[in-house]
Parts: structure tokens; sequence; C-alpha cells
């Protein structure tokens, strides 16, 4: 058995973007196409679409630029909010997959505002926020 979580980001208790919404950010991101982006992640052009300006609506801001193309076609890229979310929705990942794993680690060292855990594990990098709840003896 496992442990799975859904999370989501809203604004003012209406929903902007979970796991799709990352999704779609992400692949736009990598391809600065949506239609490239759609077919990558087998979604239609138009869901894709509606989702972003669902997205941007909540928002009230843009997450996407869109420029009409000649020959190549269009360029579909994130703005800096658009860039913001996939970093937000990504940093609150790391922490819940943290969480969920069950990280253990012995405090090594404590000074008044750095306390230095020695951990078994894979899963993170320097400058990494991580959660501590619970002390056991």
């Amino acid at each position: 058995m496992e442990i799975g979580f859904r999370f989501w980001i809203e604004k003012d208790g209406k929903p902007v973007m979970g796991k799709g919404g990352y999704e779609i950010l992400k692949a736009v991101d990598k391809f600065q196409s949506l239609s490239k982006a759609s077919r990558e992640l087998g979604m239609s052009y138009r869901f894709m679409w509606d989702y972003l300006r669902r997205m941007e609506r909540t928002l009230g801001e843009k997450v996407v630029e869109s420029e009409r193309g000649g020959v190549e076609g269009g360029r579909t890229k994130l703005t800096p909010l658009g860039k913001k979310l996939i970093e937000t929705y990504e940093s609150f990942e790391k922490i819940l997959n943290s969480v969920l794993s069950g990280v253990k680690g012995i405090v090594e060292g404590v000074e008044s505002d750095r306390i230095v855990v020695k951990v078994e594990s894979n899963i993170f990098s320097v400058g990494d926020i991580v959660v501590l709840s619970k002390v056991m003896r």
C-alpha cells in the first residue's frame, strides 16, 4: 500500500492549477509552443488554451504570452508569473514528498540560526526548504 496526495494552488478560494496545469506550463516552457506542448501531453490544443485562460482569469494576470508566427509558426512563452507558478508547485511538491518519504536523520549541531542534520536521503539539494515536524529519541 502507498500513500498518495493531490494538491493545487488557489487564489481567493478558487483553484488556479493542479498537477495538470503544472504539466501544461512545463511543456509550454520547454517547447515555447502551445501546439507542440499539446501534442507532447496528448491534450487538445483547445483544452490547454482554455485551461490557461481560466488560470489567467482567476489570477487577474497573464501566465503566457503568445506571438503569431510566420513561416515557422507562433511562439507561446511563460510570463514571470507562469514561471513563478512552476517554481511554487515544484517547491511544495518537494516538501510533501520529503514528508511522505519519512526522511530520518540525526541532529549533529545546533547554533542560533542553523541546525545541522545528517540524513540518509538523495531527495535533497543544497538550498531546499525542509520542514522538521517531530523529534524522537
